[in-house]
C-alpha cells in the first residue's frame, strides 16, 4: 500500500510511491474486500433497493439518515444525527493516524421515476409547497450502498490501517447546499477536520469503470429565478393587458444569446430555463410569471458573463413590455471541484494496478455541480472519482439500436446494481486504506 505521513507542521501531505511490496499488499487487499462482498453484498443490494424505493427530498431525510445511522452503528461506529439538518456523521477510531473523510448523499429528486423497475419508486413529498414525485434518479441510493459497504470493508480490515475514519452521511447534495448546512453546524470543530477526503459519483458509463481527473471536476452552480411582472386581463383583449407570459418566453429564448454571443467560444458555459410557472387557465392572462432556471461554468471570468447577462436581458424584455422591472435572484449554488493532484495522482496508481485498462483518465471536468467542493474549499484535499452504472452488455445492446441508455436525473436512469456498487465499494476502500496504511 501507499504510506500516509501527515506533518505536524502545517498538517501537510506527503504519499509515498509504491513498490512490489505494496503491490502484493494492494492484491491482497482487493481480494479481501471481494471475499466479503461475496459474503455481504445480498444485505447490500436489499439497502439499496429499500433506499431506491423510498427516497427522500433535501433536507427531508429522516428515514434515510435513520437507515444509515443504524448501519453504522451495528459496525462499532459513533454517530451523531440531526447534523446540518439531517445529516449523519459516524466516527470510527482505530489508533494514531489520519483522519479521514468519506461522503455520500442522502437526497433524492422531486420527478417521477420511469424505469419499470419492480422496486421502482412510488414515493411522493412536498416540493415548493406542492406535491411531487420523488426518485433517485442521480444514483446516490448506489452512492450510499457503497458507503456502507466501504465501512463494512475497512471494519473486517482494520488491522491493515491506523487512523479515523469520518463518514458523513449528507443531506441535500442536489440543492447544493447541504454540505454548507453541515459546514455550518461546525462539523470540523465538533468532530475534527479531516486530513483529506473522498467521494464517488455513479453515471451512464460501464459499470466496473473507475474514472478520475486531477483539478476542476464539476462546473460552477449558480440558480435563477425570475419574476416577470404584468397586468392582467382576459386573454380575448391582450391590448389592455402587459403579459408576462411573453416576457417569460421572450427572456428563455433571448437570453441563449448571452452564451453564443457574449461568452468566449472556447469557454464552457450553459444556461438553462428548466421551470416557467404562469396563469391558471388558458382564457386568463396572469399578473405574474415565474422563470426558474440553472447556469453553470468552470472560470470565474465567465460566470461573471452569464450572471451580468441574465440580469440585463431580464431587465431589457420587462423594458420593451412596458412592464415594472422584475424580480431576479440569482444564487450562487456548488462551486467546482478541485481535486488534489497529489492525492489523485497516488490513487490512480492504486486504481491502475486494481482495475488494470477500466481505470480511466478523465479527458475532462464534467458539467454537472457538486457540493462536495465546500469540504475542499473548507480545507479537505481530496478526490472526487466516478464509476460506472450500466452493464456493458446492455450498452452494447443499446447501440446496436443506435440508441443510448438514460443519464443521471432523466427518469429513466436505471443504474445496475451489482457491479456498480461492488466496483464503488472496492474502488473507495482500496482509497481509504491508501492512505491509512501503517
Amino acid at each position: 500500500m501507499l504510506k500516509f505521513l501527515a506533518g505536524v507542521a502545517g498538517a501537510a501531505i506527503c504519499l509515498a510511491a509504491a513498490g512490489a511490496g505494496q503491490a502484493a499488499d494492494l492484491a491482497a487487499a482487493k481480494a479481501a474486500i471481494d471475499a466479503g462482498l461475496d459474503r455481504g453484498y445480498p444485505k447490500l443490494e436489499a439497502l439499496y433497493k429499500d433506499l431506491h424505493q423510498n427516497p427522500e427530498l433535501g433536507f427531508q431525510e429522516k428515514a434515510t439518515a435513520a437507515k444509515l445511522a443504524r448501519e453504522m452503528r451495528a459496525l462499532g461506529f459513533e454517530v451523531t444525527e440531526g447534523v446540518g439538518g439531517t445529516g449523519v456523521v459516524a466516527i470510527y477510531r482505530n489508533g494514531k493516524g489520519p483522519t479521514v473523510l468519506v461522503r455520500t448523499e442522502l437526497d433524492a429528486l422531486p420527478m417521477e421515476e420511469k424505469t419499470g423497475l419492480p422496486y421502482a419508486s412510488k414515493a411522493v413529498a412536498t416540493w415548493n409547497g406542492k406535491p411531487s414525485p420523488v426518485a433517485h434518479s442521480c444514483g446516490h441510493d448506489i452512492h450510499m450502498a457503497a458507503w456502507v459497504g466501504t465501512a463494512q470493508a475497512l471494519v473486517a480490515m482494520k488491522d491493515k490501517w491506523r487512523g479515523t475514519l469520518m463518514f458523513i452521511g449528507q443531506p441535500s447534495e442536489e440543492t447544493v447546499s447541504g454540505a454548507r448546512a453541515m459546514l455550518a453546524d461546525r462539523l470540523f470543530e465538533r468532530f475534527g477536520k479531516p486530513d483529506l477526503g473522498f467521494a464517488l459519483h455513479v453515471g451512464p458509463g460501464p459499470a466496473g469503470t473507475v474514472s478520475y481527473k486531477p483539478g476542476v471536476n464539476s462546473s460552477n452552480s449558480d440558480s435563477l429565478d425570475i419574476t416577470f411582472h404584468g397586468k392582467g386581463g382576459h386573454g380575448s383583449t391582450p391590448h389592455v393587458t402587459i403579459d408576462p407570459v411573453i416576457e417569460a418566453a421572450r427572456f428563455t429564448m433571448d437570453v441563449q444569446t448571452v452564451v453564443s454571443r457574449e461568452k468566449d467560444a472556447t469557454q464552457f458555459g450553459v444556461i438553462t430555463v428548466g421551470s416557467i410557472q404562469s396563469g391558471s387557465a388558458g382564457n386568463i392572462i396572469p399578473d405574474t410569471a415565474i422563470v426558474r432556471g440553472t447556469v453553470r461554468s468552470f472560470d470565474a471570468g465567465v460566470r461573471e458573463v452569464l450572471l451580468n447577462g441574465i440580469r440585463r436581458t431580464a431587465t431589457a424584455v420587462a423594458a420593451m413590455s412596458g412592464a415594472p422591472a422584475p424580480d431576479i435572484q440569482l444564487v450562487s449554488g456548488g462551486r467546482a471541484v478541485m481535486n488534489d493532484a497529489a492525492v489523485t495522482a497516488r490513487t490512480a496508481t492504486v486504481f491502475k494496478q486494481a482495475f488494470g485498462d477500466k481505470a480511466l483518465l478523465s479527458p475532462g471536468p464534467g458539467s454537472a455541480s457538486e457540493d462536495y467542493s465546500e469540504f475542499i474549499i473548507a480545507g479537505v484535499p481530496s478526490l472526487f472519482f466516478g464509476i460506472g452504472g450500466y452493464d456493458p452488455k446492455d450498452m452494447a445492446a443499446a447501440r446496436a439500436k443506435g440508441e443510448t441508455l438514460a443519464a443521471n436525473h432523466n427518469p429513466y436512469f436505471a443504474p445496475t446494481p451489482g457491479l456498480s456498487i461492488r466496483t464503488g465499494v472496492t474502488a473507495m476502500t482500496l482509497a481509504v486504506l491508501n492512505v491509512m496504511a501503517p
